[in-house]
C-alpha cells in the first residue's frame, strides 16, 4: 500500500535557531516540559491529533517534500554463507537515485511459512564498523535462528556506506529515507510477512528506531535501545541536526516521538549509565499514560538496567529477544539455555565476509560521492 505525503521544506538557513540538540534541557527542565506537553491531550482522539502533528513535523523538519512508501527495490545480493540454522547474504540497493543502502540479510534456514522481519540500524563508534561488530552480529544471527528475517544496515560514513562523511548537514534525512527503503525492501521479500515488521537499534540506531516508527505505519514493533530521553536529544547531526523537533507547535521531544508508536508494541531499553537513567521514573510513565488511551498498556514495556552502561550488551539483547518473540509471534522457548536465549551457535564473521562491495560487485558508477555533492543531491528529495 502506498501513501503520498506532500510537505513544505524548511530552509537550511533556519536550522541553527530551530534545533534541539544534545542535553537541551536539564532533567528538571525536561520534567517540567513533559508536564506541560501532557496538558495537550487527555484522550485517544486528542493524542492522535498531536501525534499526527509530530509525524508531519518530523518530515517537514527533515526537508522531505515528497515521500511515497512501498516503492520497488532492486537489490544486488551475493556472498551467501550457510551457517548453523541461518544464512547471511551481502546486499546493496539504491534507496534514491545515486544513494546505496549497504547491509547484511540474515535469514532462518528451513522456513515453511512467512516470517517476521527486523530492521537493525546501529549506533556510533570510533571505528565506524558497527554493522560488523560482534554485538550486532549476535543480535542479528540470534533473531534469524529464532525465525526472523533480519537486515543490518550502515549509517552514512560507516561500513560500506562511504559515499560521504557522516556528519553532513542533512544526514538525518538520508538515514530516514534509507530506513523507509529498507522497510520497502523487506516488505517485498517472499519470505516476509509484511504485517510483522519490527525495528531495533542502539544509541543513534535507537534514534533511527523511534523516528522510523513514528513516520512509517508499517512498523509493527519497536525496540529503541539506550536512547529515549526527555532531556537529551542526541549528540550527532544524524539525530538532531535538522529541525525535526521544532517543526510542530508546540515543539516536541524524543519521548513524544517514541510515544507515536502507541498502541503498537514498544519496549524501551534503558540503563543507569547514560541519559536514559531516569526512564523508569519520567519517560516511561509519560508514554505508558498514552497507551492507556488505547487500552493497550500491556503493549508497552521498559527494561531498565541500572548497573549497566550505554550499549546493546548481552542482557539488553535478552530483553529484546523475549519482547520481539512475544509480539512478532516466533520461536522462543526452544532456544533457551539456563533461562536465556543461547547465542553460542552463532558465527561471528569478518568484515571481508560481510562487505557488500567487491571487485565482482563494485559500488555502482552512478553513486553520488563527496560531502558537497551528497548534500546538494539529497536536498532534491
Amino acid at each position: 500500500m502506498k501513501y503520498l505525503l506532500l510537505l513544505l521544506v524548511l530552509p537550511t538557513f533556519l536550522y541553527g535557531q530551530n534545533l534541539r540538540q544534545r542535553d537541551f534541557f536539564t532533567p528538571e527542565e525536561a520534567e517540567q516540559e513533559h508536564n506541560q506537553l501532557a496538558k495537550l491531550f487527555s484522550s485517544k482522539g486528542e493524542w492522535e491529533s498531536r501525534s499526527f502533528e509530530i509525524r508531519q513535523g518530523i518530515l517537514k523538519g527533515a526537508g522531505i517534500s515528497n515521500l511515497e512508501f512501498g516503492q520497488p527495490v532492486k537489490p544486488t545480493v551475493h556472498g551467501k554463507k550457510i551457517l548453523n540454522g541461518y544464512t547471511v547474504e551481502n546486499v546493496f540497493f539504491e534507496s534514491i537515485p545515486g544513494v546505496y543502502v549497504s547491509g547484511n540479510l540474515y535469514k532462518p534456514i528451513g522456513l515453511t511459512e512467512k516470517a517476521p522481519a527486523v530492521l537493525c540500524p546501529h549506533g556510533h563508534g570510533r571505528e565506524k564498523n558497527n554493522r560488523f561488530m560482534e554485538y550486532t552480529q549476535q543480535r542479528c544471527a540470534t533473531l534469524a535462528r529464532m525465525g526472523a528475517v533480519v537486515f543490518a544496515y550502515d549509517m552514512l560514513g560507516y561500513g560500506d556506506f562511504k559515499q560521504a562523511e557522516h556528519k553532513i548537514e542533512n544526514v538525518f534525512k538520508i538515514q530516514l529515507l534509507n530506513s523507509i527503503r529498507v522497510v520497502d525492501y523487506l516488505s517485498q521479500l517472499d519470505e516476509v510477512d509484511d504485517n510483522r515488521i519490527a525495528v531495533t537499534g542502539e544509541s543513534g540506531g535507537g534514534t533511527q528506531t523511534f523516528m522510523l516508527a513514528a513516520v512509517d505505519d508499517r512498523i509493527a514493533v519497536s525496540v529503541p535501545t539506550v536512547m529515549v530521553s526527555g532531556y537529551f536529544f542526541g549528540g550527532c547531526q544524524c539525530e538532531s541536526g535538522m529541525p525535526v523537533h521544532t517543526s510542530c507547535s508546540p515543539a516536541t521531544t524524543n519521548v513524544e516521538i517514541a510515544a507515536c508508536m502507541a498502541p503498537k508494541p514498544m519496549l524501551i531499553i534503558s540503563d543507569g549509565g547514560d541519559w536514559t537513567r531516569f526512564v523508569p521514573e519520567m519517560e516511561a510513565p509519560f508514554i505508558r499514560n498514552i497507551y492507556t488511551y488505547f487500552g493497550a498498556e500491556s503493549n508497552f514495556e521498559n527494561a531498565h538496567f541500572p548497573d549497566e552502561k550505554h550499549d546493546y550488551g548481552a542482557s539488553k539483547r535478552q530483553a529484546a529477544y523475549r519482547f520481539l518473540a512475544k509480539h512478532l509471534d516466533f520461536k522462543f522457548e526452544e532456544f533457551l539455555e539456563d533461562g536465556k536465549v543461547s547465542e553460542q551457535q552463532n558465527t561471528v564473521l569478518t568484515e571481508k565476509d560481510l562487505g557488500v562491495f567487491t571487485s565482482r560487485y563494485p559500488r555502482p558508477k552512478n553513486a553520488v560521492m563527496g560531502d558537497e555533492n551528497m548534500v546538494s543531491h539529497i536536498d532534491k528529495y
